[in-house]
């Protein structure tokens, strides 16, 4: 074996420039591979870590009847905070926070919202709720910056407000707008407007009643309280892992194309080396080599072009794939308006497992490739070989 493979390197090197285009467009394979996995595992962490940060903490209580896709549950969505929760929500552990429809009025136009209740004092969302304090004889509130492009209001401005009490009377007052924060989660963005909790609370006639309790940790079990479902971070984020699914089967189809432009390359070059080597083949027969050592031999040279490659993606693909965890891939069009929890630059994020993955896989293939064309060299006659005759 040792012998094959020092005979294979040479036969390599000899072959010059063919060789090495081979090398190189193999090696792009390995580098586009990496990079691509790379920034779909990026996008996986960042999408959790954003909506950790600033929707859904460490997990949530909804009350039985909220349901997020349809607003007309709202009415009916809030209940006390249970006693369970109280010593929680005073240490700064859970938060409660009460959600309602309600309409505003930028520009004489009317639009619908969600208004949601929040205590100023929170540290479990990346909200700047702070603001909310603000000494104003308007209600102070906080809405992002999705939600300013669409209203076409900024910091400092005033309008409307109109919502409907528990009673189901309708009254209205005059927000105003004390800041406007950057996400990339759209949930908590598109549509909704912040206020205190309190101030909402007797707003709807609903004192100590939320929609929905978050809490901080997800590492504590929690128990099961009577008219709230609990939902674990993991269900919370099920759908960024079916989004990042679909995209990377996508992008299998892309792998796939790169590696049969390698493995055609690399197929071809065999056939072409086992074509005009066909003395050589005699000679190695002649030499005392069986058959099956001969085609060992030269699937272990096409396999040496996955190692060859994966040492040049190396020189030139770890200063890249660096750069690019560092500098990040900043996406060619707006991601505010996708939909998703999508950052405008994402930062790939490589294992060493998923490196070891991919040299793996694109080596194993190498070597079946090297190997059909070689089959046929079990099937030469040597004496024909050594006299030049074409088989």
């Amino acid at each position: 074996m040792k012998l094959a493979i020092k005979l294979a390197y040479r036969n390599l090197i000899g072959a010059g420039l063919r060789t090495w285009l081979n090398v190189i467009v193999l090696s792009f394979s390995f580098v586009v591979i990496i990079w691509l996995k790379g920034v779909m595992t990026g996008w996986d962490h960042q999408a959790k870590t954003d909506m950790t940060n600033w929707e859904i903490g460490g997990g949530q209580y909804w009350h039985e009847a909220y349901d997020p896709y349809d607003p007309f549950t709202l009415s009916e969505s809030h209940a006390p905070v249970p006693g369970e929760f109280l010593a929680a929500v005073a240490a700064g552990e859970m938060e409660p926070v009460l959600i309602t429809q309600a309409n505003i009025y930028p520009e004489g136009r009317m639009m619908q919202v969600m208004l949601r209740g929040i205590n100023p004092d929170q540290s479990i969302f990346q909200l700047p709720t702070r603001l909310l304090d603000s000494a104003t004889d308007a209600t102070p509130a906080i809405i992002g910056a999705m939600m300013a492009k669409t209203s076409h209001l900024s910091a400092g401005d005033y309008v409307t407000l109109r919502w409907r009490d528990a009673n189901g009377t309708f009254d209205a007052t005059d927000i105003l707008i004390c800041g406007i924060f950057n996400a990339s989660v759209p949930a908590i963005d598109a549509g909704q407007v912040y206020i205190a909790l309190d101030k909402l609370q007797e707003m709807l006639l609903l004192p100590g009643e939320a929609t929905i309790v978050t809490f901080r940790s997800s590492d504590l079990p929690r128990q099961e309280v009577a008219g709230w479902v609990l939902k674990t971070s993991e269900e919370l984020t099920r759908q960024v892992d079916e989004m990042i699914k679909t995209k990377s089967a996508g992008q299998s189809i892309l792998y796939g194309i790169l590696l049969l432009l390698a493995m055609l390359a690399i197929f071809d070059t065999q056939v072409l080396s086992i074509f005009r080597r066909q003395k050589e083949i005699g000679t190695y027969i002649a030499l005392g080599y069986t058959r099956q050592q001969v085609v060992g031999l030269f699937t272990v040279e096409g396999s040496m072009h996955a190692i060859l490659a994966a040492v040049v993606a190396a020189a030139y693909g770890l200063p890249f794939l660096a750069w690019q965890a560092k500098a990040g891939w900043t996406m060619p069009v707006d991601t505010s308006e996708f939909g998703m929890a999508i950052a405008q630059t994402l930062y790939p994020v490589y294992s060493l497992g998923l490196v070891i993955t991919t040299i793996v896989i694109v080596t194993i293939t190498t070597t079946i490739v090297s190997y059909l064309p070689s089959r046929k060299i079990a099937k030469m006659n040597p004496t024909d070989a050594l006299r030049g005759k074409l088989q």
